[in-house]
């Protein structure tokens, strides 16, 4: 098997982005109808995604390929990623932006909480979705891969990530602007 560049794998990590936004929403819309008793559209685009997830998905994968075949690692390199991305994530919203995007210190299961940004609830989420990530998804995405046409391929891996990447871009402008709050 020839060895594969970035540019080779840049549809995979698009698929990985889409697929992490959304894995991100569906857990946060069953996690937050436990806190508050109802649904709320969880997430700052319009779709069914969240950028964070998104990001930390690709995070994850690049940060644990090395020991991609070490369950225990991946969850723990998953779990610290994760924790820096949502603490800096929090922090620089809420001091640069003068924006909480959320807080832990209102919600059930919040201890190990660090300045309402992040907890070990949340953290220990992320490892165990590293891990999923890591094992479970990504093989079924490899074995897609080669079993799609090309053509196919791409259309499942940009057609999602282009719609959250535009869908992220519109929610941006729009609040910038002062259309939405």
């Amino acid at each position: 098997m020839e060895k594969q560049t970035l540019k080779d794998r840049i549809p995979m990590l698009m698929l990985v982005f889409a697929f992490g936004g959304g894995f991100g929403f569906i857990y946060e819309e069953i996690f937050y109808r436990f806190d508050l008793g109802e649904w709320v559209k969880r997430g700052t685009t319009f779709g069914p995604w969240i950028p964070i997830y998104g990001f930390g998905g690709i995070l994850i994968l690049a940060l644990t390929y090395k020991v991609r075949k070490n369950p225990f690692l991946v969850f723990l390199i998953a779990s610290v990623v994760s924790g820096v991305q949502e603490y800096a994530t929090g922090y620089v919203f809420l001091h640069f932006f003068g924006k909480r995007l959320w807080d832990y210190n209102t919600e059930i299961l919040n201890w190990g909480n660090v300045d309402g940004f992040i907890c070990a609830r949340s953290v220990i989420f992320f490892g165990i979705s590293g891990v999923f990530l890591r094992f479970i998804v990504m093989p079924l995405f490899e074995k897609l891969e080669k079993k799609m046409n090309k053509k196919a391929w791409l259309i499942l891996c940009y057609v999602p990530a282009s719609l959250f990447a535009l869908d992220i871009l519109v929610s941006m402008v729009l609040r910038l602007t002062g259309v939405i709050a």
